[in-house]
């Protein structure tokens, strides 16, 4: 026993190492570029030592945990102090998040080495490898994390990694619109997770789950309940819960190994961990409870039917995992949470192998794949219904992919024909032309109305002097040469290399 006295600081290792190892990657492409076969030897040694020592250290934490028991919170110092509020940089490892996490840990290990093979001399192998760490590190830091703000962090790491691999192939127009589609539905997620903890820090004074459970014990259901409303949210985003059942299907988009530990295994499974670890607020608010309970069981229902008419192995495979996390959602809604998490350890085991073998099924096969049942061939409209996975996609697309779209086509249109255009102007009399239908914004009415107006004739006054002279102004001069640095910029950032290298450093700052 004394060999498992660990430091329980150690935890930290545990998705750290992942997110090293990605850093790591991305950076040596950026520095040297793309090695070819050479280079993959490198990048899957990283890559699996990163695994396989957090694989380590979380079982030896685990079982150190289960002989000898552990505090329920590891407090590592503060992160974050405004005021009255505090945000401490703590991990929680009770048995829960030790168990969990172990499952996860070992099935990116196991999903790491089968790549390794897999994705052999691949042209993206370098950002595959790095975006699959990078998923690994953020739901690690989920599993681990002692409250709400780590949580969101790991969120959005496994967000981003989900967009990497669904659009892996970007010289694809299919790829690269599916992965925006995942996207764009996990930021509706992700802005219910935000509300969520606004709500929690201004009534609950604070986004530590220990604190977050003896705060609901007191505060009124009302708060409770619009608290539970935001992480439920954030739940049913995640793990492709009716109304957001589209998402998933399209994310099979990226290869193999990311769908197993994606869809079939980890990330489906992460809003069922995260409303199991809320089950001290969920219990004080029941009218959400029946709410999490109705929606599961409606994805059973649409899962079900659907499942029954896909033509292909992993098509199958993920309806038949979102039914079976459909009941978890079930479960929970029953007040079921210890059946719910084991239910989701075990299904993500059995699942990543089914998805890691699912290439090997074509071949093991050998009659066609089986019609839909004749009791639902015999419905026409059900089955039109299944075939058409409810119309829930197309739903999807008019409420948030081409609002998305078409804002993206105005800003971009506004970039180049107002924005770009003004700063190698080489007349004025083009810039009024340009700003002729925006004349009407600037014509005030009211005392405000009229010194806004005013103030907008004297900057016109300063721009058409200094700015709009063409060429011949220094500052017309200094701008144009300041565009051509933005846009050269813009073009390396347009870039996926440079891209990951910004989201890498952005990453640093916060944590």
């Amino acid at each position: 026993m004394a060999a498992l006295s660990l430091p329980l600081e150690l935890a930290v290792l545990v998705p750290a190492l992942p997110l090293l190892a990605a850093l790591l990657i991305a950076s040596r492409r950026l520095v040297r570029g793309a090695r070819g076969e050479a280079g993959e030897s490198l990048t899957a040694a990283l890559s699996l030592g990163a695994a396989g020592l957090a694989f380590l250290v979380m079982l030896a934490l685990a079982i150190q945990g289960l002989l000898r028991g552990t505090p329920h919170t590891l407090h590592l110092g503060e992160w974050f102090t405004s005021g009255d509020w505090r945000i401490p940089l703590s991990f929680t490892l009770d048995g829960l998040s030790l168990g969990f996490g172990s499952v996860v840990a070992f099935i990116t290990l196991a999903t790491l080495q089968f790549s390794r093979r897999y994705m052999h001399r691949e042209a993206g192998f370098d950002r595959f490898f790095a975006g699959m760490n990078l998923f690994a590190g953020g739901m690690l830091l989920v599993v681990l994390a002692g409250n709400a703000a780590l949580v969101f962090v790991g969120w959005e790491l496994m967000g981003f990694a989900s967009w990497l691999l669904i659009g892996y192939a970007h010289e694809r127009p299919v790829a690269t619109v599916n992965a925006q589609r995942a996207f764009l539905t996990n930021r509706v997620g992700d802005a219910g997770l935000l509300l969520a903890m606004a709500l929690a820090l201004l009534w609950a004074g604070s986004l530590e789950w220990d604190a977050l459970a003896v705060a609901s014990a007191r505060l009124p259901t009302l708060y409770v309940s619009l608290i539970a409303l935001g992480f439920m949210l954030a739940a049913l985003a995640k793990s492709a819960q009716v109304p957001f059942t589209p998402w998933i299907a399209r994310a099979l988009e990226g290869p193999t190994p990311s769908s197993a530990i994606f869809y079939g295994a980890v990330m489906v499974h992460a809003g069922v961990f995260l409303l199991v670890r809320l089950e001290p607020v969920l219990v004080n608010a029941p009218g959400v409870l029946v709410l999490i309970g109705l929606l599961g069981a409606l994805t059973v229902l649409v899962a079900w039917l659907a499942g029954y008419v896909q033509s292909d192995v992993k098509s199958a495979l993920l309806f038949a995992g979102l039914a079976q996390v459909g009941l978890m959602f079930v479960a929970i809604g029953l007040g079921w949470f210890t059946l719910a998490a084991w239910h989701a350890a075990l299904h993500a085991l059995w699942r990543a192998w089914q998805f890691l073998a699912a290439p090997a099924y074509m071949h093991m096969l050998d009659a066609p794949t089986p019609p839909a049942p004749a009791w639902l061939t015999r419905r026409p409209r059900l089955y039109t219904a299944a075939l058409q996975r409810f119309w829930l996609e197309p739903l999807a697309d008019r409420l948030l992919t081409l609002p998305t779209r078409a804002l993206a086509r105005d800003i971009r249109t506004i970039d180049e024909n107002v924005v770009s255009r003004l700063v190698g102007m080489s007349a004025s009399q083009r810039a009024a032309e340009l700003l002729a239908p925006y004349e009407e914004v600037v014509k005030g009415r009211g005392v405000v109305g009229g010194a806004l107006a005013w103030s907008a004739e004297r900057l016109d006054r300063v721009e058409q002097r200094l700015v709009l002279q063409g060429g011949g102004s220094p500052v017309g001069r200094g701008l144009a040469r300041l565009g051509e640095w933005l846009r050269f910029v813009e073009s390396l950032l347009e870039q996926p290399r440079y891209l990951l290298l910004l989201v890498m450093a952005t990453l640093v700052v916060i944590l």
